[in-house]
Parts: C-alpha cells; structure tokens; sequence
C-alpha cells in the first residue's frame, strides 16, 4: 500500500473515532471500534424528537467542502437538508431538535471538518510544492502603498 492510501485509511479510521466519540462512547473500547456509532446517534435523534419539538435551522457553509460533509452528515442520520429558491448555494436547511444539534451534530461536525480541512490543507501544500513551487506561502508584509 503507497503512502497515500495510507494516510487517506488514517483519515477514514480517524474520521470513524470523531463520529464515534460524538455518538456518545463512553468507554476506551467503543471509542477505539467506533462500530454502531451510526446507531447510537440514530437512537439519540429519535429519543430527542420524542420530547423536543423539531425546528427549522439554516446553516451557511463557508465552502463546499464543508457542505458536502455537512449534508453528508444529515443524510447519515435520515436527516432531510433542503433550501429555498433564491437562497444561496451553500445555503443548507434542515429540520432538527435544538438538542441534538448542539449535543450531537454541530460539535461532531465542527470537529469532523477541521479534521477534513487540516488534511486537505496538507495535501494541497504538499502538490503545489511539488508541481508549482517550493516556497514559502506567505507575502512581503510592506508599509506604504
């Protein structure tokens, strides 16, 4: 196996840990396996909705990457994202109980998606270094104009 698919099996075993402890793991072991954290959410969502009312959020995503996981993360746990004619692309609406959006799904995904952009940031640095060039990134700082 080449590097790569090394460090992208990393991300995904690291990705599956994020989920997992969000999903409630409370011992070293469930975080470890991460398995059935799909599950424990789910069970956690209809639990919520039992005895929350179900309101109607909009999120604004700083970028596709970020709303790709986000709907990804909706999807996952049966959650049906949508938006209005003449909102914003990446503007995302969803119907969910208070409660588990600030116990379950923003917390994991604010976690999932820096995870995502650290990584993404790496691996842009690493191709423009080696295909454009092997510098610094950052400009002159000049007083003046």
């Amino acid at each position: 196996m080449d590097w790569e698919a090394k460090t992208e099996e990393r991300l995904v075993e690291k990705l599956r840990k994020i989920e997992a402890l969000h999903a409630g793991a409370t011992t070293s072991g469930e975080r470890i396996a991460a398995e059935g954290a799909r599950d424990r959410i789910l069970q956690r969502l209809l639990e919520l909705e039992r005895v929350e009312p179900v309101v109607e959020y909009q999120f604004s995503m700083q970028d596709e990457w970020s709303k790709m996981l986000f709907i990804s993360m909706l999807r996952r746990y049966g959650l049906k994202p949508y938006r209005y004619p003449r909102q914003r692309r990446t503007t995302v609406m969803v119907r969910i109980t208070e409660s588990f959006l600030d116990e379950v799904l923003w917390p994991g995904f604010e976690e999932l998606n820096r995870t995502l952009r650290e990584h993404l940031g790496s691996v842009t640095q690493r191709i423009i270094r080696q295909a454009i060039h092997d510098g610094a990134f950052d400009v002159e700082e000049r007083t003046g104009g």
